[in-house]
């Protein structure tokens, strides 16, 4: 049985609108919902200015599978959170910029941590407070566009 823990996580970037559906199936096969209530996700939550933010209670291994890989398929970014699993692993923030993945050590408050490996590694005051930044990574709204992304891709 896989160990289950609490999970949000933010999502934003450029979303064609001919993905919706296929954001949604994610969203609903693994379980969120925009509140911890569970309630289910309908595409009429979808923020107008701000990310879009969903959570689950008792998520399996503390990940949003479907969610995480429609946005790494999509270069959605996403910042998520997950709680500790006693005996199996501790609560973990894991930001995807739309290019690479990095994972990063938190409290179950979701303030990152960072070890005296971590510092020697870093090596200076300056890289210790990039790591930091990188952590918390600002994420801007969802924002859906029509057909072709500004960028001159489809993302999809």
């Amino acid at each position: 049985m896989a160990d289950r823990v609490s999970v949000a996580i933010k999502v934003d970037g450029q979303l064609r609108r001919a993905l919706l559906a296929e954001l949604e199936t994610a969203i609903t096969d693994d379980g969120a919902s925009t509140d911890w209530e569970g309630s289910e996700f309908s595409s009429a939550e979808l923020p107008l200015d701000e990310p879009l933010s969903l959570m689950a209670n008792e998520v399996a291994w503390g990940r949003f599978e479907a969610i995480e890989q429609f946005c790494r398929d999509n270069q959605l970014i996403f910042v998520r959170w997950a709680g500790a699993c006693a005996g199996s692993f501790g609560p973990e923030r894991v930001v995807f910029d739309g290019i690479a993945e990095t994972t990063f050590a938190v409290t179950d408050d979701d303030e990152v941590m960072i070890s005296r490996d971590d510092v020697r590694r870093l090596g200076s005051i300056a890289s210790i407070e990039a790591y930091f930044a990188a952590a918390d990574l600002t994420v801007p709204p969802l924002v859906i566009v029509d057909g072709i992304l500004p960028d001159g891709g489809d993302h999809g």
